[in-house]
C-alpha cells in the first residue's frame, strides 16, 4: 500500500513525499499526477535519490501520468539490510516489482538512470510483461558493458577504474565522506563529473545521514559489473539516452547495446551533455521521453 509521508525539508515543490510499503520494506518516494494516470517508475543512481528525477516526475504528472521514483533499497531508511548479499541485482529487481504491485502498477513505463537503469534494463529482460516501455539514461545493457570491459576497452576500461575502490570494504566511505564525515569527497566527485554545486548539495546532505552511503555502496560490493551473469536480451520498446560528456560511461559500450535489444529501439545522443542527465538537461530529456511514451500507448 503507499500512504502519505510527512513533509520534509527535502521536499520538492510540485509533487507528494508517499511511503510505499512493498516486499516487507518500506521505500520513501516522490510522486506526481493523477492516482489513474498512465503509471511510471524512475530510478535514480548513485550517489543520488529520487530527488534527481524531480523535474521528470512533475512533468510526467502535468501530463497525466502518475510517476513515482522512490528513493531504493539502502536509500530508503526503512529498506536497508545490514547483509551486503541483499543488495544482489535479484533483491532490487524483486523491489522494482514490489513497489510497482503494491501501487497497483499492472504495466508501467520504467525509467533508470546510473545503477538505477541498470535495474532497468534487468526487468525489462526478465519481466517483459510488465512493461509498456523501458527509457534507459547514461546505463548501457549491462552485457555490453561487461563485453567492452572483457574485449579490454581501453576507453571504458580507465572510466570503470573507480568500481575496484567502490567494493572495497570501509575505503570508499572514507574517501567519499571526509575524516570529518562532511561528505567533501562526494562533493568534489560530483563536481569533477559535471553536476554544480547546488544540485549536488541535497546528495551530499542525504549521503552523509549515517548508514546511507554504506548501504549505496553494498550495491558495487553485492554486483561484480564486469561478471554480472546472464541478463537476456530486451523485447519492450526501449530508448536510451546517452551523452558524451560521461565520464564513467563511454561510447564503446553505448553502441554495442543496441545488439542487445531485440524490439523497437530509439537511441538518443546528447552532445556535451554530462552523466548526470536527468539534472542538467531534464528539458531534453522530459521531450525524449514524453515522445517515447506517446509512440506506444
Amino acid at each position: 500500500m503507499a500512504a502519505p509521508a510527512a513533509e520534509d525539508a527535502a521536499a520538492v515543490t510540485g509533487v507528494e513525499r508517499i511511503e510505499v510499503e512493498a516486499g516487507g520494506l518500506v521505500f520513501s518516494a516522490l510522486a506526481a499526477g493523477p492516482l489513474d494516470g498512465r503509471p511510471a517508475l524512475l530510478l535514480h543512481g548513485f550517489p543520488q535519490t529520487s530527488a534527481c528525477f524531480a523535474e521528470e516526475v512533475v512533468a510526467l504528472g502535468a501530463a497525466g501520468h502518475r510517476a513515482v521514483a522512490p528513493d531504493q533499497r539502502g536509500y530508503s531508511t526503512g529498506a536497508r539490510p545490514l547483509d551486503v548479499g541483499a543488495y544482489a541485482v535479484p533483491f532490487l529487481v524483486s523491489d522494482v516489482l514490489a513497489i510497482a504491485g503494491a501501487l497497483g502498477m499492472d504495466r508501467f513505463d520504467l525509467v533508470g538512470h546510473d545503477w538505477g537503469g541498470l535495474v532497468a534494463w534487468t526487468v525489462a529482460a526478465r519481466h517483459p510483461g510488465c512493461l509498456r516501455t523501458l527509457t534507459a539514461v547514461s546505463t548501457p545493457h549491462p552485457e555490453a558493458l561487461a563485453a567492452v570491459l572483457a574485449a579490454g576497452d581501453e576507453d571504458q576500461v580507465r572510466r570503470s577504474a573507480y568500481i575496484d575502490l567502490f567494493r572495497q570494504a570501509g575505503t570508499p566511505e572514507r574517501v567519499l565522506l571526509g575524516e570529518d564525515g562532511s561528505g567533501d569527497g562526494l562533493r568534489r566527485m560530483f563536481a569533477a563529473t559535471g553536476l554544480e554545486a547546488a544540485r549536488a548539495e541535497p546528495h551530499v546532505r542525504a549521503m552523509c545521514e549515517p548508514g546511507r552511503l554504506s548501504a549505496a555502496l553494498d550495491w558495487y560490493r553485492a554486483n561484480d559489473l564486469h561478471r554480472p551473469g546472464p541478463v537476456g536480451a530486451v523485447a519492450v520498446p526501449t530508448l536510451y539516452v546517452w551523452s558524451t560528456g560521461d565520464t564513467a560511461l563511454g561510447r564503446a559500450a553505448a553502441e554495442v547495446t543496441a545488439g542487445r535489444v531485440t524490439g523497437p529501439y530509439r537511441f538518443e545522443e546528447l552532445e556535451g551533455v554530462s552523466h548526470w542527465i536527468p539534472e542538467v538537461a531534464p528539458e531534453r530529456l522530459h521531450g525524449l521521453l514524453g515522445e517515447h511514451l506517446d509512440r506506444y500507448r
